[in-house]
């Protein structure tokens, strides 16, 4: 659908659903596990936080690629803060410590020449942070896998 450029109150779990609907037939080679919590609608611009979800799910799908038993997991819930967090887990190869710190910038990619443009998390990030003042973090193991927590306020001023 076309980017909306209002923030308008929407479900977060059938934008996920959604963005999982879009990426099954990679999905369909691993085990995809939910686990929603209970929340009502929230202020968000829907197509640019769907763009989010497909990155971060996109770079989940390449890092279990290799594993066996490839697992991503999703997770949401409301904090006691008042705000929204969603975690995507992977149990794939993990992001080497000295560079998680550049994850988010532009153009950097841990993928192979020709796989990755490295803008994905960069824009993801963008979206978060600056269009919905919220935060984007990740949490990695070498080896292990990797937790992105997307945390973003119930509502958001509009002028965002």
């Amino acid at each position: 659908r076309l980017d909306e450029s209002k923030k308008k109150q929407v479900d977060i779990h059938d934008g996920i659903d959604s963005t999982l609907l879009i990426l099954a037939s990679p999905l369909r080679q691993m085990t995809v596990e939910k686990d929603y919590g209970e929340l009502r609608p929230i202020e968000c611009l829907p197509g640019q936080l769907n763009q989010v979800f497909m990155n971060v799910l996109v770079n989940a799908i390449a890092a279990v690629k290799t594993v066996p038993d490839p697992e991503i997991t999703i997770q949401t819930a409301l904090s006691s803060a008042g705000t929204v967090i969603i975690k995507i887990s992977d149990n794939g190869t993990g992001v080497e410590k000295d560079v998680q710190h550049r994850i988010f910038d532009p153009f950097y990619t841990t993928k192979p020449v020709g796989e990755g443009t490295g803008l994905g998390l960069s824009i993801s990030h963008h979206i978060v942070v600056e269009k919905h003042q919220g935060q984007l973090s990740c949490c990695s193991v070498p080896g292990e896998g990797t937790t992105f927590s997307i945390e973003i306020p119930m509502a958001t001023p509009t002028d965002a």
